[in-house]
Order: structure tokens, then C-alpha cells, then sequence
């Protein structure tokens, strides 16, 4: 599990097994085994390296966050990180959440 999770979090990232692993300080060999389930429980350390260059909790990685609200926060926490991604600054998410809030006015006035 933890090695389909570190692939998906890898390529969303944009990153090659060989970028990540550099990044990491880690075996491309050792994180392609883990990747691939062969190496089902790597070390503490490592998962901690993984999830510092990938920029998600370890909890995220190891699937501790199993209740709706810590998933929800998770969501939330991927959702920031891709505005960030797109290029979407601190200053800017005013003007974003006015637009939204006079989407949410707009929905509710058409349902009058």
C-alpha cells in the first residue's frame, strides 16, 4: 500500500523514480522495490525522506488518516498545494474566494 501511494504522490509530482530517489538520498533500486511492493516496510527514515521531497505528512503516506475529517484536511491541504502549483500567490486567494462566495449567492438566489 505504502508503495502505491509513494507512486502515485511520485508522478503527480511530475517526479521520475530516479529524480525522487536523488532527491531522497535513497536507491533508485530501493525505492523502485518499494514502489513495486517488494519491499513492503521500509524504515522510518526513509518514508520521512520520501514524503519531505513528495511535500506530504508521512501519516498521508503510511495511510494513518483513516477518519473522514483528517482525509477532508488532507483534501484541503492537496487542493492548496495545487493552487500553489498553478502559479496562485497568498495575495491572490482574496480575490478567488470573492468570486466564489458570489458563486455560492448566485446558486442560492437562483434556487428562490
Amino acid at each position: 500500500m505504502i508503495g502505491k501511494k509513494i507512486y502515485q504522490y511520485r508522478i503527480k509530482r511530475g517526479l521520475t523514480l530516479s529524480e525522487l530517489a536523488e532527491r531522497a538520498g535513497i536507491a533508485k533500486s530501493y525505492l523502485s522495490n518499494i514502489e513495486r511492493s517488494l519491499n513492503r516496510n521500509p524504515s522510518i527514515q526513509v518514508v520521512e525522506k520520501i514524503a519531505l521531497v513528495l511535500d506530504v505528512d508521512i501519516g498521508t503516506l503510511l495511510d494513518i488518516h483513516k477518519s473522514k475529517e483528517n482525509q477532508l484536511e488532507t483534501e484541503w491541504v492537496e487542493f492548496v498545494n495545487e493552487l500553489k502549483e498553478s502559479g496562485i500567490e497568498k495575495k491572490q486567494i482574496q480575490e478567488y474566494k470573492t468570486l466564489i462566495e458570489f458563486i455560492k449567492w448566485k446558486k442560492e438566489n437562483e434556487e428562490r
